[in-house]
């Protein structure tokens, strides 16, 4: 079962935008990645169970990753956005391991598509 990703949608240079997803059937670590016109997908933000965050240097200060306190979904709140964060966004899922660590088994969601206008 893969993730499952919502949200996405275009909006213009400075506005904001959230994404979140889910994964049922246990305990996972999430990242999100961005794939542009090519076939690469770049690391955007990632969150593990003990909540802590880390994030590309282009999105820091602009992107929170967190978790939903009420649906447990781990959203991607975007803020003061830019053309260049335009792109497909993947939720990808490892496995949450006992010593802490994320397994190097996992799964991508759909992808959702973000478009940010000049």
């Amino acid at each position: 079962q893969v993730p499952v990703q919502f949200g996405g949608g275009s909006v213009q240079t400075g506005g904001s935008l959230r994404l979140s997803c889910v994964k049922s059937g246990g305990t996972w670590c999430y990242d999100w990645y961005r794939q542009g016109s090519g076939f690469h997908r770049d690391f955007v933000a990632g969150i593990t169970n003990e909540n802590t965050a880390t994030y590309a240097d282009s999105v820091r200060g602009r992107f929170t990753i967190a978790q939903d306190k009420v649906t447990h979904a781990i959203y991607l709140q975007m803020n003061e956005l830019k053309p260049e964060d335009t792109g497909m966004y993947y939720c990808k899922t490892r496995r949450l391991l006992s010593d802490g660590s994320c397994s190097q088994q996992f799964y991508w969601g759909d992808g959702t598509q973000v478009t940010v206008s000049s």
